[in-house]
């Protein structure tokens, strides 16, 4: 009788911990199965409605704009863009609701500034966005090319099948293509992003910046959500089921 490999089991575990927290963090952004939301509506949820699209777009456009106009003394486009953040943030705590979303962009945004008047360049008010675009990109597209897509962990905990859809190749085989799909996205925008960066071109890298945020994630949101239904068809409630 042979004992399960101690690398395996870690493996696995990690893999149910982090598939748990994905999909914890996707229904939390309204990818909800129980609920039964057109695909409009889920995406919508997913960018946080005109709230979230406001404070994703307002503080980098105000940026962009008052860089163009005035790109000197840094700090005022700067220091306008981390104020629209934190208000943002002070909205919503005033209004006791979740803050996650405007505090994450606060946090960026100051970062973002200190490090572009330390190095006076405006064009590294950019810098957080590409590392992210990379860092995001690589982890999506090794997890998908190792058999462990991140959409595919996500998905398996969202819609209550934990990580046993690795045992249908059907489904291995679209989380596959996901994993891939939401890899070069963040590829794309690093591709087109990171020469305007070195070539100092902040009007163009913001004005790009926005163009590929929440114009090309609402239809990938989409698209998501409609192949990981497909894969997980709800039951159809079956009638004189007794009502819990």
């Amino acid at each position: 009788m042979t004992t399960p490999e101690p690398d395996a089991d870690r493996e696995k575990s990690t893999s149910e911990l982090l598939g748990a927290a994905l999909g914890g963090a996707a229904r939390r952004a309204g990818l909800d199965p129980a609920e039964s939301a057109s695909t409009h509506k889920v995406v919508w949820s997913a960018m946080g409605g005109w709230r979230g699209i406001l404070e994703s777009v307002v503080p980098s456009l105000a940026f962009v704009i008052l860089f163009t106009i005035r790109p000197e003394p840094l700090i005022l486009s700067l220091g306008i863009s981390v104020g629209l953040a934190a208000l943002f943030t002070i909205v919503r705590l005033v209004q006791k609701s979740p803050p996650s979303a405007a505090l994450g962009g606060l946090i960026a945004a100051v970062a973002a500034a200190a490090l572009a008047l330390w190095t006076g360049r405006g064009a590294d008010n950019f810098v957080p966005g590409l590392i992210t675009n990379a860092v995001y990109g690589s982890v999506i597209l090794v997890s998908a090319l190792i058999g462990w897509s991140l959409i595919g962990l996500a998905a398996g905990f969202l819609m209550g099948e934990g990580t046993t859809w690795r045992n249908d190749r059907r489904k291995r085989r679209a989380y596959f293509w996901l994993g891939i799909a939401w890899a070069a996205l963040f590829f794309a925008r690093l591709a087109v992003q990171l020469p305007l960066y070195l070539a100092g071109d902040v009007t163009a890298l913001g004005t790009l910046k926005l163009i590929m945020g929440l114009p090309l994630f609402a239809p990938l949101i989409a698209v998501t959500w409609l192949v990981v239904r497909a894969l997980h068809p709800r039951e159809p409630a079956r009638e004189g089921a007794p009502e819990a």
